[in-house]
């Protein structure tokens, strides 16, 4: 695969799809009342900047436990001593609970502890659209780069290859071949696209290679109506997500420029794309002509460079250019590709869960964390994404939605043990701008 890039974009590297089809979220409800001279067994406790456990007034010893503790606190007495805060803190990590037969005293009367309880929360469904072409100078033999054995069947191995793979699990997705078999009229017609050889099929699927070898079966089809399959991908789009809302994607595979239509120019194709950029992004896929001269000495020519633009304009920042001329590796380079898309197409926003049990939300009462394997690492509320680590709210005057900063972004979409856990509690846990 040649990279083809014009001003870059952040890049990541394709997830191993565990979290597609959804994430636990924990909630811990901290419910605790201060007061002097009480116990309780098993408590769990919790300080800022001159705080108490929760369930013990400052002065009060937590045994067994786990107390994490801010300028002014309380020690845990027998157990594991928190980060020091003070003047407040960015993120109070919650604590584990005490051991068996754990208490937290004070000077009398009793605490009431924090309860766990559960509910679920799921990234947004991921949908992918495809617009294949399968005109003819993907295999039609007319010139020496026409080749089916350099070009269609390397790159349908690899395409069936990722809707049928295991690891698609959790994705949906559509693919429409064009052009269809037509005249001129109605092959560049957008109307003409909006009914997908396949419909949107939860993956992985044998769907789209049997459709994908139907197609070969016929005469090679004739033109390239770029425009028109955008336009007409983007409206099925449109429809089909009022009752399927998630994430959109659409990725085109095209071996050369708009042809044979009124409107062949690739800026109308920038265009359209463009137009919902921030919406649906627009990933390409270029197949290179393979290096080969006909008889009369003239190379193969250049069809694809200005598929970068294309890309760009769909908010994706890079075409991906597929060598040809060495079918297995035509068929790496490809997968790659689509392995990359199908990484940076998971969602990194989540629906923040409703507190259960009639609790009201507070957003600053919400933790956020990420674990890999045995390892949890608490994140960060960063509204402006500077560092590692982070997340933020979508809205932060009505929030509906987790969404992990960029950095922390990549970190999930390449970590095959990847969970996260979203923690509501009754403390002030993270400082929001004013």
């Amino acid at each position: 695969m040649l990279p083809v890039t014009r001003p870059s974009r952040p890049s990541f590297r394709p997830n191993r799809l565990s979290l597609a089809a959804g994430i636990g979220a924990v909630l811990l409800a901290a419910c605790g009342s201060n007061t002097t001279d009480g116990s309780a067994a098993g408590g769990t406790s919790s300080l800022g900047s001159g705080g108490a456990t929760s369930g013990a007034a400052t002065g009060g010893t937590a045994t067994g436990g786990t107390s994490a503790v801010g300028s002014g606190g309380v020690s845990a007495s027998g157990g594991t001593q928190g980060t020091a805060a003070t003047g407040g803190t960015q993120l109070i990590p919650l604590g584990g609970t005490t051991g068996s037969g754990g208490d937290v005293t004070g000077e009398g009367g009793n605490a009431d502890v924090c309860a766990t309880v559960s509910a679920s929360a799921e990234l947004e469904p991921v949908f992918l659209a495809f617009a294949f072409d399968v005109s003819g100078s993907m295999g039609k033999g007319d010139h020496p780069w026409h080749d089916a054995t350099l070009k269609w069947d390397p790159v349908v191995a690899a395409t069936r290859g990722f809707f049928e793979d295991p690891m698609s699990a959790g994705l949906t997705a559509s693919l429409t071949a064009f052009p269809i078999d037509a005249d001129d009229d109605e092959r560049c017609d957008a109307m003409s696209y909006t009914h997908p050889d396949v419909d949107m099929t939860e993956l992985p699927s044998t769907k789209f290679g049997e459709a994908l070898d139907a197609i070969r079966a016929e005469d090679w089809r004739g033109g390239t109506p770029t425009l028109a399959v955008v336009q007409g991908v983007l409206s099925h789009v449109a429809d089909y997500r009022v009752d399927h809302p998630g994430h959109y994607v659409l990725v085109l595979v095209t071996d050369g420029y708009p042809q044979d239509c009124d409107d062949d120019s690739i800026e109308s194709v920038e265009d359209a794309v463009h137009a919902v950029a921030s919406d649906v992004p627009t990933y390409v896929i270029g197949v290179k002509n393979p290096p080969l001269t006909d008889d009369d000495g003239n190379m193969a020519p250049d069809t694809v460079s200005n598929l970068v633009g294309v890309a760009e304009a769909g908010g994706t920042g890079t075409a991906f250019i597929i060598d040809t001329g060495d079918p297995a590796k035509t068929t790496a380079a490809f997968q790659t590709a689509v392995d990359h898309i199908r990484g940076v197409a998971i969602s990194c926003s989540l629906d923040v869960p409703k507190p259960p049990d009639g609790r009201t939300f507070e957003k600053d009462h919400v933790l956020v964390s990420y674990t890999s394997g045995a390892t949890k690492t608490d994140l960060v509320y960063d509204a402006d994404c500077t560092g590692d680590g982070g997340w933020h709210y979508d809205d932060l005057d009505k929030p509906a939605h987790v969404v992990l900063c960029p950095s922390t972004c990549t970190t999930v979409q390449t970590d095959s043990k990847a969970a996260l856990a979203v923690g509501f509690t009754c403390e002030t846990v993270i400082k929001l701008p004013r």
